[in-house]
């Protein structure tokens, strides 16, 4: 782990869950002014002072605001995460900008893991 000046381990993004997108988009933009970024029908990044998301899709959101940290090898944070007692909920997958992986915490917290590198090269 490369420690708090580096990438691994930093809160990166915020993605925020919800059920139509211009409510939340009227909400979060009237109320706070932020602006959006749309990636189609089900999704709107947003820069609130930390970067994030508007989700929308019933089959990716999440129930509550997930935290998305940051790595630079999610296979080898995979299986830390295994190995201190977490569960993987979403295994790593690609998405436009990178990969990641969700999992839930000891304490039932989903989080996700990603980054914007492919995968390592095989040795």
């Amino acid at each position: 782990m490369t420690g708090p000046g580096g990438l691994d381990g930093r809160i990166d993004y915020v993605e925020i869950p919800g059920d139509e997108m211009g409510p939340l988009k009227a909400f979060y933009g009237g109320v706070f002014g932020w602006r959006f970024t749309d990636y189609g029908p089900d999704y709107s990044g947003f820069d609130g002072g930390l970067d994030g998301g508007l989700a929308t899709d019933p089959g990716e959101r999440t129930v509550a605001p997930l935290i998305v940290i940051r790595v630079v090898d999610p296979e080898a944070m995979l299986e830390r995460v295994v190995a201190a007692g977490g569960s993987v909920t979403r295994p790593i997958f690609h998405f436009p900008g990178g990969r990641r992986f969700h999992f839930r915490d000891p304490a039932g917290n989903e989080l996700a893991v990603w980054t914007t590198e492919e995968a390592p090269p095989a040795a």
